[in-house]
């Protein structure tokens, strides 16, 4: 898939998550950039998102039963990590196994089949302490990851995330339609359109790292997300 000009160096890396906005939106960066010469997307069920999904291969598996999909996770160099449900969607219990416990298993996988860098796009404010399930759930994950041992682990903590989204969230609707208002005033404090994380997403991989593991808060996903330097610049 890499055009003749890019800069893929054979490297492979796959996508957690790719059905989700950001997901979406970082699957278009990669093929568009052609970093990669190979992008595998990883999920439950095989996508039908047209040309966005016609270069990527796909590795259909059971998260349930995911140690028995080692293979999907073997021989790429990056990770990307987008998955996550919500709490009214897949109940308490469901959320904490798939926004954690999928997570967490998914990057040990990952890091046993010789992935060297693993980027989680997790939450603004996350904390392991805190009395909100949402927070906390992405607290520990954060934590479960960068215990796994990559090499380099870039957690990225957006606020907001202001997207159109394909299902039908009135609540979240109205939430965006005010913080889109918001962000025209403080661009960096609220909200951050998901194209901007993706960006970041992949920027993290193009720049040297600041330390085994770098913590990208909101303002530095903005910043870092604004374009995305050319590999090697």
């Amino acid at each position: 898939m890499a055009a003749a000009g890019s800069d893929s160096g054979g490297r492979a890396c796959f996508v957690l998550g790719a059905s989700g906005e950001t997901g979406r939106a970082l699957l278009r960066e990669l093929l568009s950039r052609q970093l990669f010469a190979r992008v595998t997307l990883v999920g439950r069920r095989r996508l039908s998102l047209g040309e966005e999904a016609a270069a990527a291969a796909q590795a259909v598996v059971d998260f349930e039963r995911l140690s028995e999909h080692a293979a999907a996770f073997r021989g790429h160099d990056v990770g990307f990590c987008c998955l996550g449900t919500t709490r009214a969607k897949a109940g308490a219990d469901g959320f904490v196994r798939v926004d954690r416990d999928y997570v967490a298993q998914a990057a040990e996988l990952a890091r046993a089949g010789g992935c060297k860098h693993f980027v989680l796009q997790s939450s603004q404010g996350a904390n392991q302490d805190s009395c909100f399930l949402y927070l906390r759930v992405k607290g520990e994950v954060e934590n479960l990851v960068q215990s796994v041992g990559f090499d380099r682990c870039t957690i990225l903590r957006p606020a907001v995330l202001l997207c159109k989204r394909q299902e039908s969230r009135p609540a979240e609707w109205m939430a965006q339609q005010f913080l889109g208002a918001v962000a025209r005033v403080f661009p960096t404090a609220y909200s951050v359109p998901v194209e901007t994380v993706a960006r970041a997403m992949v920027a993290s991989v193009l720049q040297p790292g600041k330390g085994k593991v770098e913590v990208l808060e909101n303002a530095a996903i903005h910043e870092l997300g604004k374009a995305v330097p050319q590999e090697g610049t």
